[in-house]
């Protein structure tokens, strides 16, 4: 009997304690939270996704610049 063994009954009665003792507004401000951060992580690796794409673009440019000097 371990961990791996909980199934619906016992995720039922611990979403009911944690609901008791927590109460339903400060869970769902909790829900709140977590998804605000969520999003501000999807929103930096969007952001960083495009600074690197840009920062491969530029580097690009600045190869072919050279070799066109060289020739």
């Amino acid at each position: 009997m371990g961990i791996g063994n909980i199934g619906l009954p016992g995720l039922l009665l611990i979403a009911i304690v944690v609901l008791v003792l927590f109460g339903r507004g400060k869970i769902s401000s909790l829900m709140g939270e977590v998804g605000k951060g969520i999003t501000s992580f999807k929103k930096g690796i969007s952001e960083g996704e495009k600074e690197l794409t840009e920062d491969t673009q530029a580097t690009t440019s600045v190869e072919s610049d050279t070799k066109k000097d060289k020739v």
